[in-house]
């Protein structure tokens, strides 16, 4: 399994257990995940991107696949993913045996991207577009959504739609953020966002804050819809039995 999609899925699995048990601190998961975007070809930041305290490098643009091994060598225990362009999308073999974890195509890839098993899959949706997506993409199978904005800052219709899709999907919701404030870090933790994507170009330093901030959140919170509490059932057939007789009886 992707380790991407492993650690996303510390987020969302509701405890199988019955009443109310105290976390242990070995399945504490952090509050968000975060990942540093990588340039194409750009060995030295996929090694800065592992000594950084992140948890998943993503390459954009277009992608040279003879760079790719080296990248991934680079990147050590983190896992790395690939912005799949319109040229690449018959690649993911080539990218999975390079030592690549994930990749990441948009709405236009061929329809045969759904059917890679060796990598996590995410789609890539703008959030100009999102609302009429919705309830589509959860039925897709992908493993998880990024959200893309070519905007420079974070508006409150992106945090809009970012609340929508965690009301109606069950999939992890990544979010592409140019510059991300300690106010737009809390903001979409609280819309229910399982981790942000930072663009290439970021300071050891910028990263290492930016952690600081993820950190200083509280535990991640189930979504609505999940329960956090199971509880035994019973005599809900006898209830509508009853009922039944009830209307015969009528």
């Amino acid at each position: 399994m992707s380790k991407l999609v492993d650690k996303l899925g510390r987020f969302s699995k509701p405890s199988p257990q019955m009443g109310f048990h105290r976390a242990s601190s070995e399945s504490a998961a952090p509050a968000m995940l975060l990942i540093a975007g990588i340039r194409d070809g750009d060995v030295t930041g996929a090694k800065a991107v592992a000594s950084s305290d992140v948890d998943a490098g993503l390459i954009f643009e277009r992608i040279e696949m003879g760079s790719l091994g080296q990248m991934a060598e680079a990147a050590g225990n983190i896992p790395l993913g690939v912005f799949l362009g319109e040229g690449n999308s018959d690649k993911a073999a080539e990218i999975a045996t390079s030592g690549c974890d994930f990749v990441v195509f948009d709405v236009k890839a061929p329809v045969e991207t759904l059917e890679i098993k060796e990598l996590g899959k995410f789609l890539a949706v703008e959030m100009s577009s999102g609302y009429d997506l919705i309830r589509p993409i959860g039925e897709l199978e992908v493993d998880g959504v990024v959200l893309v904005s070519r905007e420079p800052v974070l508006a409150i219709e992106h945090l809009l739609l970012c609340r929508r899709f965690g009301s109606v999907i069950t999939k992890p919701i990544l979010v592409e953020v140019a510059s991300p404030t300690k106010a737009d870090v809390s903001t979409l933790w609280e819309a229910g966002v399982d981790g942000i994507v930072v663009p290439p170009g970021q300071s050891p330093e910028q990263l290492s804050k930016l952690r600081e901030t993820i950190a200083s959140l509280p535990q991640r919170r189930r979504r609505s819809g999940e329960i956090g509490v199971t509880l035994p059932h019973y005599g809900g057939m006898a209830v509508e039995e009853e009922a039944e007789e009830e209307e015969e009886e009528i």
